[in-house]
């Protein structure tokens, strides 16, 4: 009879006759009662009160009942630590059992019962079992130093028993190795230092290397996710590895294939792409990946999401094998929609024949969703395609003439994109779409076809009508489609003004008097404005030329790829996110994974030509700020400033010509050049357009007292640090404390990190009365000798007067040293984010910042902190900004912020990372002032 009898029994009073059959002589009932007990654990009885008598029970030899005791123990050791302690001494007598499995079976448990009472009791059987002779124990017992760390990790770093985890490494049996090592990297990931417990290197590589083909398929998972973390010293020794691991990626465990796949596309990115060795590899890599699509749809979908991050960032690897990513009749629809994504992104001049015949056939589907992405798929071939447009077209209009209603829209909107693409060649079909008018339904499709008429309402002759059709129910339309009609509206407006004065005035009093949107209201007022005063101006602006739209859309950013390609096997590369936007309250390093670059890769920032000729004298060569000065004088070419014309008033009407300003033609102004040439009272709207100045806009960093009048014999020295107008100055305010007038006043600073030297005399009222101030402004240049120092903002000063010289330090916000010319192109920060080593990359957090992004972008440009991108991923507004020191340093940064959370993750790269700490502190204060 099986045990399923022991989960059927309902009596009553059954915790009393439990106890009994415990505490019964015959080993035989006992078994039998802590089966029940088991039993009624599992199906979730409250048997707590048996546990003295459970734990009586492990003075036994037979297995199985230990084993049911052991399950016991760990399920209810938490609510009752207490009586938990009498276990310790059984805990300490198996692990000294003459059974192998007793004493793994011991030291497993030990792992898995999280009570901290006994946790230093159960130290000296762990170390014991991490030094058995028998495999199976110490390979249990590296598992459960790992449980320890998690419950007490002060406890594992004080006894030693990361050392012995690392000593693992090197132990004869390879799954004692792979347990080592899946144990060190869950401690690594728990640890909110971020710094490796193992420095990796070829000697401990090899010998992963070396376990890897013996260890169970999991163990092959541990330790090829360790190889990723390595960086080889050179290409060769990055194809030595390549060589070993490619075996991998004929293993029947997909898990174990793609962490291969992994680790050869990182060590890849250090070769040339063109090397012979690259091209064999990227042919050993398509077979695997394609074999992962025999397997059930679950697998597949993980395998697709994988693959869609390959194709983006090596396209070449599955260019021929197309055809297996066909959809099948029987595919779920996940599988369905990612292999139809994966398509697009490999399709190519030789294959579109192909693709689009496939294409055409999933629009006739059933599944309505499908057919809706199968639709816009064709878009993107014409797009991506140039060759294929004029057939994609064709398809389309095949498929409009079907009068599927979802299909009908679907098309239009991709057929937009198509116009945006190749204006001037395929209008002959708006007469078509025209005809479909009255059955679009949904925002999108209604908004694009409004583009459309309003786009090519020259060529349409009762554009008008069609136009004021949708205007008679203009205050039932989404957003989308009221924003389109606007301005499709003013675009016909200014094509054939003569005969549609009165509808533009219709839709433009709907926009401004009966909406309550602002973004409509804002729109309609601009519109408004610029036809009244200058319809001239008004049609460069709204008819102008506009940029074509690119191939691919929805690429991923590049520095996000690479990120994702270095957790590929994991589940960022199913959500296509990064760890930290998902996993929360765990240790995820301070340096995020980004790939290795190629040795021979030149600097982008070595070759561009430097800004001034000061280089940094440096006293000694051991000195760390000798690599922080030398390092990265030279900065990217900033382009050339363009004069900027002095604002004729001193504020911005918006409903009064004050924008013909800015559509005027005179060149463009940066924004910190027109900050500076507007007039003071910009007022609100001057900071709407980036119009207020600068200079008083700074943070600058509350006085401090920096010589109490007790140590000054009576001279007492508040001061801080500002910038301003690009001069660095030293604003003190000096007091006489003293009975007796204070004169001769001069100052001196002593050699700091960044070469700080008065331009000019220190100038004080002379003599200063006794209980008397004055503000003190001496101005500094960054021209004198260099000398690292610690903090490396200190700065020590010596001030004398006719009294004594008082000696005094103190230290500098590091925001004071932002040149105004750090301003990067988009490219130049995009090749210099790559090239920076990914272990200067630290991560900071900065709470309690109650701003949206642009908010923060502002505050920070008035910092000479200058956006560069901005972008929106999965919800998260990500700020890429630039700055310069004026030693020529540059630095990168990139803040991350969810709206309505005031926490905002800061990473911070550059070449010298001795600074991050003192970037991080500055933006911590600007962003708070």
């Amino acid at each position: 009879m099986t045990d399923s009898k022991y989960f059927t029994t309902t009596k009553k009073g059954e915790i009393f006759e439990l106890k009994s059959e415990l505490n019964s002589e015959k080993k035989e009932k006992k078994r039998e009662a802590v089966k029940k007990v088991i039993a009624s654990m599992t199906v979730g009885k409250d048997v707590s009160a048996l546990f003295p008598d459970v734990v009586n029970c492990m003075q036994t030899d037979n297995l199985e009942l230990k084993k049911l005791v052991y399950l016991y123990l760990m399920n209810y050791a938490k609510s009752q630590p207490d009586m938990a302690i009498m276990a310790v001494n059984t805990f300490v007598k198996d692990c000294e059992d003459p059974n192998p499995l007793i004493r793994a079976l011991a030291v497993r448990t030990m792992g898995c019962i999280r009570v901290d009472k006994i946790t230093e009791y159960l130290c000296e059987p762990l170390r014991k079992c991490l030094k058995d002779e028998d495999p199976y124990v110490r390979k249990t017992a590296a598992v459960c130093v790992a449980k320890l760390h998690d419950i007490n990790a002060s406890l594992v770093e004080d006894q030693g028993f990361l050392d012995q985890l690392k000593e693992l490494l090197s132990d004869s049996n390879p799954m004692v190795v792979a347990n080592a090592v899946a144990a060190l990297s869950e401690i690594n990931e728990a640890s909110s230092s971020g710094v490796p417990l193992v420095e990796m290197n070829t000697q401990t590589i090899n010998k992963l290397l070396t376990a890897l083909n013996e260890c169970t398929e999991w163990g092959q998972v541990f330790i090829l996710d360790s190889i990723s973390n390595y960086s080889p010293k050179d290409e060769r020794e990055a194809q030595s590895i390549c060589e070993r691991i490619t075996p991998r990626l004929a293993h029947a465990n997909a898990a174990v294939v793609l962490s291969a796949v992994k680790v050869l596309m990182k060590l890849m990115e250090m070769m040339a792409p063109d090397a012979d060795f690259v091209v064999n590899l990227s042919k050993k890599l398509a077979p695997p990946l394609v074999t992962l699509l025999s397997s059930e749809p679950e697998v597949q979908y993980v395998a697709l999401r994988n693959i869609n991050l390959i194709v983006q960032k090596r396209p070449d690897i599955l260019k021929n094998e197309m055809k297996v990513f066909f959809v099948k009749y029987n595919d779920p629809i996940y599988v369905k929609l990612e292999k139809l994504d994966i398509m697009i992104r490999l399709a190519n001049q030789s294959n579109i024949a192909q693709v689009l015949s496939e294409l055409k056939e999933y629009a006739t589907e059933v599944d309505v969703d499908f057919v809706r992405k199968a639709v816009r798929a064709i878009g993107r071939c014409a797009i991506k395609v140039e060759p294929s447009a004029e057939r994609c077209v064709s398809t389309l209009l095949d498929l409009i003439q079907t009068k599927v209603n979802y299909v009908v829209q679907e098309a239009i909107v991709v057929i937009k994109d198509i116009f945006r693409k190749y204006p001037n060649r395929y209008e002959s079909i708006i007469s078509t779409l025209c005809e479909n008018l009255d059955t679009l339904d949904e925002p999108e499709a209604r908004g694009s076809m409004i583009w459309i008429i309003g786009e090519y309402a020259e060529r349409i002759d009762n554009a008008d009508e069609l136009l004021e059709s949708f205007l008679e129910g203009f205050q039932d339309e989404s957003t989308q489609v009221q924003l389109q009609l606007l301005t499709a509206i003013v675009k016909l407006f200014l094509k054939r003004p003569a005969d549609t004065q009165e509808l533009v005035q219709q839709v433009l009093t709907l926009a401004t008097q009966d909406s309550d949107n602002p973004d409509l209201r804002d729109r309609g007022f601009i519109y408004w404005r610029l036809l009244s005063t200058d319809p001239a101006a008004a049609r460069e602006v709204v008819l102008a030329d506009k940029p074509l739209i690119s191939e691919e859309t929805d690429l991923l950013e590049p520095s996000l790829l690479d990120e994702l390609v270095c957790h590929i096997a994991s589940l960022a590369s199913v959500y296509h996110k990064p760890p930290s936007a998902f996993v929360e309250g765990r240790g995820l390093g301070s340096s995020r994974r980004a790939l290795p670059t190629r040795s021979g890769s030149q600097d982008i920032l070595e070759s561009s030509p430097t800004h001034g000729e000061r280089s940094g004298v440096i006293p000694t060569q051991e000195s760390l700020i000798g690599d922080l000065l030398t390092m990265d004088l030279g900065g990217p070419p900033v382009a050339s400033s363009v004069p900027a014309a002095p604002f004729a008033s001193s504020g911005l009407d918006l409903l009064s010509g004050g924008l013909d300003g800015l559509l005027s033609d005179s060149p463009s102004v940066p924004p910190q050049q027109a900050a500076a040439a507007a007039a003071p009272s910009v007022g609100l709207l001057g900071d709407i357009f980036g119009l207020a100045p600068s200079a008083s806009a700074s943070y600058i960093a509350p006085k401090q007292m920096w010589l109490p009048a007790a140590r000054g014999k009576g001279l007492e020295i508040t001061g801080t640090f500002s910038r301003r107008n690009g001069q660095i100055q030293m604003e003190m305010t000096m007091t006489n404390r003293a009975m007796q007038p204070m004169m001769q006043f001069a100052v001196q600073l002593n050699k700091n990190s960044f070469g700080l030297v008065p331009a000019a005399p220190l100038h004080v009222v002379s003599p200063l009365a006794p209980n008397q101030s004055y503000e003190a402004v001496l101005l500094l240049n960054p021209t004198g000798p260099v000398q690292r120092m610690e903090p490396l903002t200190n700065l020590q000063v010596a001030i004398k007067n006719n009294i004594d010289v008082f000696y005094f330090a103190v230290v500098m916000p590091m925001n004071i040293f932002f040149a105004e010319d750090g301003q990067m192109d988009k490219r130049v920060f995009l090749s210099t984010w790559k090239d920076i080593p990914a272990a200067n990359e630290v991560q900071y957090t900065i709470n309690n910042v109650n701003l949206s992004a642009d908010a923060v972008s502002s505050k920070m440009q008035q910092n000479n902190v200058f956006t560069i991108a901005k972008r929106n991923v999965e919800g998260q507004d990500m700020l890429y900004q630039s700055l310069k020191l004026v030693n020529g340093i540059w630095i990168l940064s990139e803040l991350k912020m969810q709206p309505g959370n005031p926490t905002l993750i800061l990473a911070v790269k550059t070449r010298a990372p001795d600074v991050s700490t003192g970037v991080n502190t500055a933006f911590d204060a600007i962003l708070h002032s």
